[in-house]
């Protein structure tokens, strides 16, 4: 590591970063969570990791790069093998007649310069970049699944010669989907059976990819093995069974949720990588912008209240109550969870699996929660009047409670409390904020482009007055888009950021509340209060060539006019 935790302490207070009481608070959190200060200091929202890559390079005087930005082309990265670029956190990211540009996050580590040199015989310029950007680009070195696959069956053809009959290694095989996901950044893996094969699936940045066709007597096998690891019957094959397992990989020990279910040609396995290696952001990670964090950040200063994150599954609900949560989280407070199921594991912080079988519900657990003298309380997810009705209780009686809510928008969630039957004054008294989300891929940058496109163009699918405010009134209007290239399988996407609208539950909102006017109303007077919509927040990510327009369509589902 380039710079310990006390020399960033003396770092951080010389450039008044922050005040002393407030990195004394961070640091507890830091020993508290076994993390370094650095990381730290971006879960508490106290600063980006770019930003705080710039203020250590300044002081060092070593020049800064950001790798998620830039294309880097495979006749640089690919000068050291990706066993090297893990080993010393190092990726060469450009390569011309004045030498080669090492990323590194520890410049000062001079044996993998050396190394490049006395291979290239070129001269080696060390440039500083952040442990998570470093970890971030280091699947550049992603290899295809299927011709691994089919390596490893001629291997053993091969080692088996003709007298006995082949063995694959279904265990190797697991490992090797599960390895292959990871490093693909995958949510989740599918293994389908199909007539005539056995068809592996990765979710990535939201999206399904096929990145293996397997023969199909080897499903059952695998099936099974993957059974065996979740600690599943191995002979109940015509019901749904669902179980976790967990896997040692080079990074860390990685959870996975597993769900088995008959269909026509056998059973469909899905599992849920529950990664967490730099893979939980902040707010300001995610994409929220200054303002609508400050609003967030008045809210969960109170001490009671009702924080709320809506949006549909996968638009990163969790994610957001996670960071809230990760900032607020200190000695002082006792912080008490009810999931359903626990994604993360949060040191410092009581999490409750719920169980049906027990009878251990949102309801009946926060109820007992309520016992337990909880300075805040998450709920999962409110999805009944009961549950509603305790955690809004909870919030009016010195709480302050955080939960989820399945609504389109912001606004929508004022009035899906009210069809819980809570009364309208209740709501009105506890909700402090509302974040509605999605979530959007972003344009690759190693195949990022632009183009220009006309008003008249834009107003086929977008309001008039939103292109106005985005892109101003000129006829031709440059946007960005990703050609497609083998880093992001062809799409011209990589990588994900959110769109947010943040709704503050002012007196004039209250009002609408009490008076159980409708969300539109609401939401009308929530943009006239200044509030941006996650169409707004969308298309001012498209304006900086951070996505593109169908992205934002896609996720808004914004009709043509």
């Amino acid at each position: 590591m380039l710079i310990t935790d006390d020399q960033l302490k003396t770092l951080l207070l010389s450039v008044k970063v922050l005040d002393e009481k407030k990195l004394e608070e961070v640091i507890d959190y830091a020993k508290n969570s076994d993390i370094p200060l650095s990381d730290a200091l971006i879960e508490k929202d106290v600063i980006t990791d770019e930003n705080l890559g710039v203020l250590i390079s300044d002081a060092f005087k070593i020049p800064f790069v950001v790798l998620g930005k830039i294309s880097i082309p495979q006749e640089a990265f690919r000068i050291i093998p990706e066993r090297l670029a893990r080993k010393y956190q190092a990726i060469p990211f450009a390569r011309d007649s004045e030498g080669i540009k090492v990323a590194m996050v520890d410049p000062k580590n001079t044996l993998i310069a050396e190394m490049i040199a006395k291979k290239t015989g070129q001269k080696v310029q060390a440039y500083l970049a952040t442990e998570r950007d470093v970890y971030n680009k280091l699947w550049l070195y992603r290899r295809d699944l299927q011709k691994t696959f089919d390596t490893l069956v001629s291997e053993q053809i091969r080692s088996a010669g003709k007298t006995t009959s082949i063995e694959v290694p279904i265990a190797k095989i697991v490992e090797l989907i599960i390895q292959y996901a990871y490093q693909d950044r995958a949510s989740d893996i599918h293994i389908e059976p199909e007539e005539k094969d056995s068809l592996v699936r990765f979710r990535v940045d939201g999206i399904l990819h096929d990145v293996l066709f397997l023969p199909k007597k080897l499903h059952d096998q695998i099936t099974t093995r993957i059974k065996v690891l979740a600690s599943l019957r191995t002979d109940e094959h015509m019901a749904p069974q669902d179980g976790k397992l967990r896997v040692a990989l080079e990074e860390e020990n990685l959870d996975i949720r597993v769900s088995i279910l008959p269909v026509i040609y056998g059973e469909k396995i899905v599992m849920r990588l529950l990664a967490s290696h730099f893979r939980q952001f902040s707010l300001a990670d995610l994409g929220m912008t200054e303002s609508d964090l400050q609003k967030v950040t008045n809210a969960f200063k109170k001490s009671f209240g009702l924080i709320l994150s809506t949006g549909p599954t996968g638009s990163g609900k969790s994610t957001s109550i996670y960071s809230v949560l990760k900032i607020i989280n200190s000695r002082e407070k006792n912080i008490t969870t009810i999931e359903d199921p626990v994604e993360y594991r949060l040191k410092g912080i009581n999490q409750i699996q719920t169980n049906a079988k027990t009878n251990l519900t949102f309801a009946s657990g926060l109820r007992s929660i309520l016992r337990q003298d909880p300075n805040v309380i998450l709920v999962g997810e409110i999805r009944d009047s009961e549950t509603a009705g305790i955690a809004v209780n909870a919030a009016l009686t010195g709480h302050l409670v955080l939960s989820t809510l399945h609504t389109n928008d912001a606004a929508g969630a004022l009035p899906r409390l009210t069809d819980m039957n809570v009364e309208p004054f209740l709501v009105a008294s506890t909700v402090n904020i509302i974040i509605a989300q999605r979530l959007i891929r972003k344009i690759c940058e190693m195949c990022k482009t632009s183009e220009d496109v006309t008003s008249e163009q834009l107003i086929l699918n977008l309001p008039a007055e939103a292109i106005k405010k985005h892109f101003g009134t000129k006829k031709d209007v440059r946007i960005y888009k990703g050609k497609g290239c083998e880093v992001c399988h062809l799409t011209g996407y990589s990588g994900r950021l959110g769109i947010f609208e943040v709704l503050e539950v002012n007196a004039e909102i209250k009002r609408l509340i009490i008076e159980q006017k409708d969300s539109t109303i609401i939401l009308e007077k929530a943009v006239e209060s200044g509030m941006n919509t996650m169409l707004d927040d969308g298309l001012s990510k498209v304006a900086k060539g951070m996505t593109t327009i169908q992205e934002v369509l896609r996720v808004t589902k914004v009709e043509a006019l």
